[in-house]
């Protein structure tokens, strides 16, 4: 079955079988679809435990309220409980799954020393090293989204400059300074690509599979996860940690939060403000002098 027919035949059992209001069959729907946006070409039906956590990770990054958030883990649990039920899956995915709490909203923070880790665990020899290292370096030095990262464009990408012009939410752009490591990775990396044979349309999207075409958000959290877990880190790590250590790290420099906000895309500065979560210094300089890959790492 598809997952059209899946979420269709889901919405009449919670409508006919289970009473709830259109309203609620309507929203329940809408948020499945929403890991089908997620999980790409993967099946409902082979979803695992890891992939709705770091589904629902990415939610954080998306600005949904703590409510949208429960509602989500809400309607994932009768989705699989259905699933369940009619005997489509053997094992419920959503059983360990929480309803987020304040203090969990925020996931891990990674140290100078375990993205190092990272970035020392790619294997030198793999056809694909030299674009995983311009992509951890990217996600942690200029703290895109990973559908940011997706959709990056070459000619958006500056070395010599150090900048990159990134498209956000609602298609729309800000400038974000590119770190030198990532801008030596970057261009190692278009060295190699041009060996690929693109696929047409994908000739300006800087990040491309083995096949010529643009990496899903899928194989980005795959990439990031397996290198987290080849450096030993312990911490559930997903690209959105990448992003949320590298708004930490600044803040923690000293950064300035408006400057904070304005490299991470936010519309207010109230969303940047769920940082302040340590006991940070004083807010001091502008953000390039505090992250730790324009200065010598600690």
């Amino acid at each position: 079955m598809t997952s059209s027919d899946l979420i269709r035949d889901f919405a009449l059992y919670m409508t006919l079988q289970r009473g709830l209001s259109a309203n609620t069959v309507e929203a329940y729907s809408r948020d499945i679809r929403h890991l089908v946006e997620f999980i790409g070409d993967a099946s409902l039906t082979d979803v695992t435990p890891p992939d709705l956590h770091e589904f629902l990770a990415s939610l954080h990054d998306l600005g949904l309220t703590l409510a949208s958030q429960a509602r989500m883990v809400a309607a994932l649990r009768a989705f699989y409980k259905y699933l369940r039920s009619e005997q489509l899956i053997a094992d419920d995915p959503t059983l360990l799954l929480e309803s987020p709490k304040a203090e969990r909203l925020l996931p891990d923070v990674l140290s100078v020393g375990e993205i190092d880790a990272m970035i020392a665990a790619i294997p030198p020899d793999k056809d694909e090293s030299t674009r995983n290292r311009a992509i951890i370096e990217m996600l942690y030095g200029s703290g895109l989204r990973v559908s940011e990262l997706c959709d990056l464009r070459i000619s958006r990408f500056s070395a010599r400059d150090g900048m990159a012009i990134i498209e956000g939410k609602g298609a729309k752009q800000r400038l974000v300074p590119v770190s030198p490591g990532a801008i030596s990775a970057v261009e190692d990396y278009l060295e190699e690509r041009r060996r690929l044979n693109i696929q047409p349309g994908e000739e300006d999207i800087l990040f491309l599979n083995r096949r010529g075409r643009r990496l899903t958000r899928v194989m980005i959290f795959y990439i990031v996860k397996q290198l987290a877990e080849l450096a030993g880190v312990k911490k559930s790590v997903s690209p959105h940690t990448l992003r949320h250590s590298f708004a930490t790290h600044l803040l923690e420099g000293g950064a300035n939060l408006r400057a904070i906000q304005q490299m991470l895309g936010h519309e207010s500065i109230a969303t940047t403000e769920i940082y302040v979560h340590l006991d940070s210094t004083q807010l001091r300089r502008q953000l390039l002098l505090h992250h730790p890959l324009y200065s010598d790492r600690q």
